[in-house]
């Protein structure tokens, strides 16, 4: 089966969807896992989102997982 859509939804994104991640500071990851933290959403990495929803951590704010 052909693979050529694979990860068409972050191509249009900048940097296609990687940067810093604001919970565990890593740069050049995947950011694409949005998160409401206080009144605005933050996207933070694949990791970082397994944490918050394990309860192993927090964002200053954070509304819900």
């Amino acid at each position: 089966m052909s693979k050529a859509h694979r990860g068409a939804g972050i191509r249009t994104q900048l940097n296609r969807g990687r940067g810093e991640c604001p919970v565990c500071k890593r740069t050049g990851v995947k950011v694409v896992y949005e998160v409401a933290a206080g009144e605005k959403k933050v996207a933070i990495c694949k990791q970082c989102k397994a944490a918050l929803a394990s309860g192993k951590r927090q964002i200053e704010g954070m509304v819900g997982a």
